[in-house]
Parts: structure tokens; C-alpha cells; sequence
């Protein structure tokens, strides 16, 4: 059997290492572009990957240029066209690649950087930083959370990561291999070369031969690098899944006459942010769909986005749908309990009271966290002033409110980011 090393200063894998030193450098032009592609995209399209733009200038990189050196003296003539102090306006386009601006017949530039990232790598970046709120241990038996860890090392990786230990040992082995035979026959030559000068009547012709030999030795045991890039090691990380608390996340919608198109359609987007959300970071979570108008409906994933059921306003009935399944299938003492509930605020007058009610007595009580958007430019209606009321009393109630599509991705970061240990 055959074992072939491959000792390519590109080994296989170095472009994927160098992609994402590029997305950690420019992270920050990559997360905008990303939160402003969630509001461009249609509903069937916001889990697929991007492809971003970045300017030229901020991609430029630092250079060192040879100067002329010594003191030198120059006169730099004025202008008849500015003083100091005077504010130059900016070009209106045709400058930075945008493909925005008007005509021009002179000014040159370059085109932004476009740069493909792929399905992972936008969601990474999407839910970066977010976690379900308020979660605890209860049954370690169901609910998964991956964690990055240390797992080993490897020939590749980013200066950040390098081993500093690891790569001296193998460095050590190295030259050890390369070295050691050469060493044992200086060591011979030598020894053999002392005795032959301690002897009276020695070849002087031998005495030179062995030298000449010795000094040979010598240069190919000092070209021998101290270090390779073949030494160097990196730390390796890798994700595994942490076992962690069972959840279940009830999602409620209101699809009353009262909510139009529009509105529906910001509701589904953030419904489906949280979806690939739970998804994406928590494995064998539980999620339960409720749809209602004056009746309320379990249903399943396709027939919450999907179903073109309308009719009049009662939100109570979902929030006593949730209450009843919740009693039923998800003990409070075995399960994390979460929701989030979507509405226009338009609700039956005499309703929004006895909603005030079933949330503080029966469903804050149980849930982890529940959180609300209201989706409408409108006044604020009598239930959303109960609910701001309950956020005033409890802790684990969040109340949000969303007016355009631009709105969605902010509120949702805002509702879900990483809590302070």
C-alpha cells in the first residue's frame, strides 16, 4: 500500500479557509447587505443565498511605496478655483459602480465587488447572535443546540488560529528527519579527523578531503529551515450538538377580512424568519401552527401560509386554542413554552379585555417568552394598549410594531437577540 503527502503550499481546502477570512473581514458590509436583502425577497425565496456588492474602497488594501529619501524643499502652486475652508460638492454617480447616476462624458472608477455567498453562509449571518429567550433545563431529551468546539488541528487555518506549541514540535520532527543522518556522519568525520591530526606523519591530502567534507556537511545541516510552512498547525473547531431544554413554539395569525394582502404578507415573512430560525438552530423542536379569525384552527405548515380562509376578529380564541393544546400535549414542567402572535390590532371590542385576561392568568405564567407585532399604520386600538400593559407588568412579554417591510428583520433581531448571561 502507497502513502502519498501532499505538501503543496495550497493544500486542498485553502480557498474555503481563505473565504471565510474574507467574509470575517468584511462581515459588517456582508450582515447589511444581508438584512437588506430579507426585505427585497419574495416569501418562497428568503432561504436562498446572496450575492453581495462591496465597494471598491472598502476592499483597498494598505501599501508600502520606496520614497527618494533625505530633506527635500518644494513649491506647491495654488489654484484659482478654491480657497481653504470651501466645501466641495459630491458627484452625483458614474463614480463608484453602482450603475446609478447620470451620463457623463468624462471620470473614470471601478466596479463594486461582487461577492457570492451561499445558502449556509446567508443564514449564518442572518441569525447570528439570536437565541430562543429565557430558556431553561428541564428534559434533556429532545431539543438540540450545536456549539462550536475544539476538535484537533489541522495543516490549514488562519493566522488567528495557529498553534504556536504544535507547529514548534513539528518543526523540531522536521529537522530532526532532515538532519539527523547528515549529524551522525559530521560527528564520525570529525572524530576521525582529530585522529588523524593527533597522528605524527598523517596525509595531509586525506586531512583536506575530510574538511572539505565536513564543511559540505555542515552547509546542508544549516540550510535546513527552522520553520516550514508545512510545520505550522492550527487549532480546529467544529460544531456538535449540545443536548439541551425540550421546546415548543405555538405561531398564532390573524387572517380576519381586516388584514389585506400586504399585511399577510409581512406576517408570513416573519413567520418564516422564525421558522428557519427554530430550524436552523434547534433540532427537534416542536412547532404549532394556529390560524384564526373568529374561530381559531390548528393547522398545518402548508395551510398556515397558504390558506386563503378569511372572516371577522375574535384573537381571544387563538389565545384559548394555544391555552387548551398547551394544557393537553405541553406540561409547563416538561416543556420550554414559547410564542409569537401576529395581528393588525383589529379586534372585537368587548375581546381585547378577555385577551388581558387569558394571557395573564392562564399563558404568562407558563411560556418562557411571548412575543407580539402588531402590523398596521393605523392608531393603535384598544389591544395593543392591553398588551403594552401586560409588558409593563411582565417580563417575559414583548410588544413590537411593525409598519413596512423594512421593519420585519429589525423587529425580529430585536425580539430574539442573545440575552446577557
Amino acid at each position: 500500500m502507497a502513502n502519498f503527502i501532499d505538501r503543496r503550499l495550497n493544500a486542498k481546502g485553502k480557498s474555503t479557509v481563505n473565504r471565510q477570512r474574507f467574509i470575517e473581514r468584511y462581515k459588517k458590509q456582508i450582515k447589511k447587505a444581508v438584512s437588506d436583502a430579507v426585505t427585497r425577497r419574495s416569501v418562497t425565496d428568503i432561504d436562498k443565498g446572496e450575492q453581495i456588492s462591496i465597494p471598491t474602497r472598502d476592499i483597498s488594501e494598505p501599501l508600502f511605496r520606496q520614497g527618494q529619501g533625505g530633506k527635500r524643499n518644494r513649491i506647491h502652486p495654488g489654484n484659482d478655483q478654491f480657497n481653504r475652508g470651501d466645501q466641495i460638492q459630491r458627484p452625483k454617480g458614474g463614480q463608484g459602480g453602482s450603475g446609478q447616476g447620470e451620463a457623463s462624458d468624462s471620470g473614470e472608477g471601478n466596479d463594486d465587488f461582487v461577492f457570492n455567498i451561499s445558502k449556509d453562509e446567508y443564514l449564518e449571518l442572518l441569525f447570528e447572535d439570536l437565541a430562543l429567550p429565557n430558556l431553561q433545563n428541564n428534559h434533556l431529551n429532545k431539543l438540540v443546540e450545536y456549539q462550536t468546539y475544539r476538535a484537533g488541528f489541522t495543516n490549514d487555518g488562519v493566522p488567528a488560529n495557529i498553534n504556536i506549541v504544535r507547529s514548534l514540535r513539528s518543526s523540531l520532527a522536521r529537522r530532526i528527519a532532515m538532519s539527523a543522518s547528515k549529524k551522525r556522519e559530521l560527528n564520525q568525520l570529525q572524530a576521525e579527523l582529530e585522529q588523524l591530526q593527533n597522528r605524527p606523519g598523517a596525509e595531509a591530502e586525506k586531512i583536506l578531503a575530510l574538511k572539505e567534507h565536513i564543511e559540505l556537511l555542515k552547509k546542508q545541516i544549516a540550510k535546513v529551515p527552522f520553520i516550514d510552512t508545512f510545520d505550522l498547525r492550527y487549532n480546529n473547531y467544529a460544531k456538535r450538538e449540545k443536548p439541551s431544554s425540550q421546546a415548543v413554539m405555538f405561531c398564532l395569525m390573524d387572517v380576519s377580512g381586516s388584514m389585506d394582502q400586504a399585511t399577510k404578507d409581512i406576517a408570513k415573512r416573519f413567520y418564516i424568519l422564525l421558522y428557519l430560525f427554530l430550524t436552523r438552530n434547534y433540532k427537534n423542536l416542536e412547532v404549532v401552527y394556529i390560524r384564526h379569525h373568529t374561530q381559531a384552527k390548528e393547522v398545518d405548515e402548508h395551510e398556515f401560509f397558504y390558506s386563503q380562509e378569511t372572516g371577522g376578529t375574535i384573537v381571544s380564541s387563538a389565545l384559548k386554542l394555544m391555552n387548551e393544546i398547551q394544557q393537553a400535549r405541553y406540561p409547563e414542567h416538561e416543556w420550554n413554552i414559547y410564542a409569537a402572535q401576529a395581528s393588525d390590532g383589529d379586534n372585537w371590542s368587548d375581546d381585547s379585555p378577555h385577551c388581558h385576561d387569558l394571557l395573564a392568568n392562564h399563558i404568562l405564567p407558563k411560556v418562557r417568552y411571548f412575543s407580539y407585532i402588531e402590523i398596521t399604520h393605523r392608531a393603535h386600538q384598544t389591544l395593543w394598549h392591553q398588551y403594552q400593559t401586560l409588558q409593563q407588568q411582565y417580563d417575559n412579554i414583548a410588544v413590537q410594531h411593525i409598519r413596512e417591510v423594512e421593519d420585519i428583520y429589525p423587529v425580529f433581531r430585536e425580539l430574539f437577540k442573545k440575552q446577557a448571561v
